[in-house]
């Protein structure tokens, strides 16, 4: 099945690294345009370099900037042009034991992970709707917000609350055809993924529960991001689907992992 992004416009979030990178380089290979947003300019300017430039201009444009800043956001974004694509990417993983949390641990993790998930979609989904056009976005979710997971209380917490905002936006942008949905992956082995789960005995708890046996490559996360995002999907929209090796059983939805 081939996929051409040819002529659009995209926006990933959280675009310096693992995912988010690997989403919008495949993103310019497919033919778009892409706007790239961190808060770390050196992982732009590799990003730039790593993809080859389309003529008349390069096929990635950086913009650097704290998501978590809404003023910050706001005045970054504001000439990005028209977006057609938004991958909401950008998220931190702050893990402590629940009865350690901190307000500004919390607040942080929130902040970024779901505030500003709203924020640039905001943004993205005004211009949508005044075009008239539609389009799409895909909201980078996790297992995590369905299976418990120890010292993930936030972090759970943040894509539980990332999710059903998806549902909530499919609801009310859908009469606009603009789609919304999520991916959510179980772990993948990003230098995030890397943090909660480079121990052996830790990681073994948890492909222990994976049929497939083994955690999710960035490669499957992207294509099922990329699937999302296109025209192949155009009857999908407030679905949360999962990359996860068929770890969720039907009939055991609610447990721990």
């Amino acid at each position: 099945m081939e996929i051409s992004f040819r002529g659009k416009r995209a926006l990933v979030t959280g675009a310096g690294k693992g995912i988010g990178r690997a989403t919008a380089l495949a993103l310019a290979r497919c033919g778009s345009k892409v706007t790239a947003v961190t808060r770390t300019r050196a992982d732009l300017e590799s990003l730039v370099l790593e993809c080859p430039s389309i003529e008349p201009c390069p096929s990635i444009e950086p913009v650097c900037v704290d998501l978590s800043d809404w003023d910050a956001t706001e005045q970054a974004l504001k000439d990005t042009g028209p977006v057609d694509l938004l991958v909401n990417n950008a998220a931190c993983a702050k893990l402590q034991p629940f009865l350690d949390v901190t307000p500004e641990q919390f607040d942080q993790s929130f902040s970024l992970n779901v505030k500003a998930a709203l924020h640039v979609a905001q943004i993205v989904a005004r211009g949508m709707k005044s075009r008239g056009c539609g389009g799409s976005i895909v909201n980078v979710s996790s297992q995590a917000s369905q299976c418990a997971l120890k010292d993930h209380a936030v972090y759970c917490a943040t894509k539980g609350a990332l999710d059903m905002l998806t549902r909530v936006m499919a609801l009310e942008l859908g009469p606009y055809q603009i789609r919304v949905n999520s991916v959510n992956p179980t772990v993948v082995m990003t230098e995030m993924g890397k943090i909660g789960w480079s121990d052996p005995g830790k990681a073994r708890s948890m492909t222990s529960r994976i049929p497939l046996g083994r955690f999710a490559e960035v490669e499957d996360v992207v294509n099922s991001i990329l699937f999302l995002l296109s025209d192949k999907s155009s009857m999908t929209s407030g679905a949360l689907l999962t990359v996860d090796g068929a770890s969720w059983p039907a009939e055991n939805l609610l447990r721990t992992c």
